[in-house]
């Protein structure tokens, strides 16, 4: 009796197995049904707001539901990417992350989330910072900077923190010993500002947010960070055709959602990213703003986020910085 009850058992939890893989399929075929939730880890106005704006009309055409874009500002992006993980795995939530995705988790000692709660759909775009000083400081070249940084002070402005540009001038020191001093603004732009006026000599900064400065000679623009030259700059060097290789810094853009969403929504998801990438309008907007499409696919998005965790990793540890 007590075989024919288990062998019983097992049939049923069998069959309500296969009735749960069944509806989840049937929902995911049916997806989506409602507005969907396009959520961006900082305030309008921003790069990240812009391409979620950009995307999300594209998005809402191919399927056939709106997107709506929601800034969910606060603490360098975790506020956001909690709340992905913690969202019902079912495509409604969409996150668009940033590298604070992965450098968080080294700053923060409890942070709210893991990257094992989310799962990516596809790298987005990625863009590359530029090596700027101020008009005024003597170097001409990456070489001679790194040179005049053994004689003098320089200070290099940050977004902040643990921002790409912050983490993008840690790695440089990593890999040159050059003597810079991080000071962290509220901002980028308050960053390159500061170069500007000189109260600060040198920046990562946007290409976007620098060119104007660099064109009208109030700054100088000594290298990109990307593995390639910039479209947008491409009479400037990269960081390792000037010397210092394994210096790369993307400010990337990947989909997530969170981690148990089902493989079709997730295959959905990506066929329609892919498909508002390749609009042209879309593109001719990225390319003013001297950002790149990707539209990878979900594998080679997580081995490159996996890849970017372990790289700031190093960095954060060599550069002494205490998770809080």
């Amino acid at each position: 009796m007590k075989k024919n009850y288990l062998s019983t058992s097992a049939r049923f939890l069998g069959a309500v197995g296969v009735l749960a893989a069944f509806a989840g399929l049937v929902s995911a075929q049916q997806y989506p049904t409602r507005p969907v939730r396009l959520i961006v880890p900082f305030a309008p106005g921003g790069i990240f707001d812009f391409i979620g704006r950009l995307v999300s009309p594209k998005l809402s055409e191919g399927l056939g539901q709106t997107v709506v874009v929601d800034n969910r500002a606060g603490g360098g992006g975790v506020i956001a990417m909690q709340l992905t993980a913690n969202a019902t795995p079912d495509g409604y939530t969409v996150l668009l992350a940033d590298p604070s995705l992965v450098i968080n988790l080294h700053l923060q000692a409890n942070a709210p989330y893991a990257l094992k709660d989310l799962a990516p759909v596809t790298g987005l775009t990625t863009a590359s910072l530029v090596l700027a000083v101020n008009a005024k400081v003597p170097a001409k070249t990456v070489k001679e900077l790194i040179e005049l940084s053994a004689k003098t002070s320089l200070n290099y402005g940050s977004a902040g923190v643990g921002s790409t540009p912050h983490m993008a001038g840690e790695l440089f020191k990593f890999r040159t010993k050059a003597e810079i001093t991080h000071v962290p603004f509220k901002g980028v732009g308050p960053a390159v500002t500061a170069v500007v006026a000189n109260q600060v000599q040198m920046v990562f900064g946007s290409l976007a947010g620098t060119d104007g400065f660099i064109k009208d000679g109030r700054l100088r623009g000594l290298a990109t960070t990307g593995e390639k030259r910039a479209k947008a700059m491409p009479d400037l060097p990269t960081l390792a055709e000037a010397g210092v290789p394994g210096a790369e810094t993307a400010v990337w853009g990947a989909i997530l959602v969170p981690a148990a969403t089902p493989k079709p929504i997730i295959n959905r998801l990506h066929a329609e990213f892919r498909k508002a990438l390749a609009d042209p309008e879309v593109r001719a907007s990225l390319d003013k703003a001297a950002i790149e499409p990707l539209g990878t696919s979900p594998e080679e998005a997580a081995a490159f986020i996996s890849k970017e965790y372990e790289k700031w990793g190093r960095v954060i540890k060599a550069a002494g910085i205490k998770p809080e």
